[in-house]
């Protein structure tokens, strides 16, 4: 008989051991697996994607006060249309809209946005748009790497109306994604 046989007493033909070590084995693979996957999302959320709630209803009807959105990082190509979550110098967060990019000359004329001498008609936008006297004087040029923003509910809306353009610095993210308990859609 040979020594191991020995060893081991009668009854256990070593499958116990050998079915501890798998659990053990499982544990390992799926603890490493969990590392793993906190840190993707760590590096997705902190360098890829972000997630903002919309506050206020400055962008009625489009996104709600509530509303969940998710953001794509490091955007730098916007353009007038698109929907961005930013911060402002006091250190606030807002979500608004572009309607003008570097170069682009803004002007208010009549309750009516301008942009390069057009007409801008959006049927997402919900009142007139009038001055904030002193913020900004039109008409406005906006400088290269900045934006101008307005939100779509222009009557309670704080945006460069009251505070100026928007550097790209200033700028979190594009907004792709709006969330809600029932569905996921990309705002317009």
């Amino acid at each position: 008989m040979n020594r191991m046989a020995q060893d081991r007493p009668s009854g256990t033909a070593g499958g116990l051991s050998e079915r501890y070590n798998g659990y053990k084995l499982g544990w390992l693979h799926d603890g490493i697996f969990f590392i793993i996957l906190v840190a993707v999302l760590f590096v997705l959320l902190r360098f890829v994607i972000g997630v903002s709630i919309v506050g206020g209803a400055s962008m009625e009807p489009v996104l709600k006060d509530g509303d969940v959105v998710v953001y794509l990082r490091g955007v730098k190509d916007l353009k007038p249309g698109d929907i961005i979550s930013m911060r402002v110098p006091a250190g606030e967060y807002y979500v608004k809209r572009v309607v003008a990019v570097g170069g682009d000359v803004v002007d208010i004329r009549a309750g009516e946005l301008y942009v390069n001498d057009g007409l801008v008609t959006d049927p997402r936008v919900k009142g007139m748009t009038y001055k904030e006297e002193g913020a900004v004087i039109y008409p406005y040029t906006v400088r290269p790497g900045n934006v101008f923003v307005l939100g779509d509910n222009r009557a309670v809306s704080m945006d460069s109306r009251a505070f100026g353009e928007v550097n790209l610095r200033q700028i979190r993210g594009k907004i792709v994604l709006r969330l809600g308990l029932w569905y996921l859609e990309r705002p317009e």
